[in-house]
């Protein structure tokens, strides 16, 4: 959910946004904050995931990969970063 986006009364969003207090998004509503990597898990099953489901996808997807997701992007150190 974006920062300006209102949503049914009552109802359960994601957001990685780090705006969040009552009644924000809508009355009632339940916002639960988390990071972009959730966010895609979330997006792919339409839903929140449970802890093992969400491991699940990390062992398979993220963690092979997790020295080219999780690395300190240093700018000024990169031929090609103008």
């Amino acid at each position: 959910m974006g920062n300006q986006a209102r949503v049914p009364d009552e109802s359960t969003v994601f957001s990685t946004s780090t705006r969040n207090f009552d009644n924000r998004m809508g009355d009632g509503a339940q916002v639960y904050l988390g990071s972009a990597e959730l966010g895609a898990v979330i997006s792919n099953l339409g839903r929140m995931p449970t802890v093992d489901e969400y491991m699940e996808v990390y062992r398979e997807k993220i963690e092979p990969k997790q020295d080219e997701i999780y690395r300190y992007l240093q700018f000024d150190e990169m031929e090609d970063y103008l």
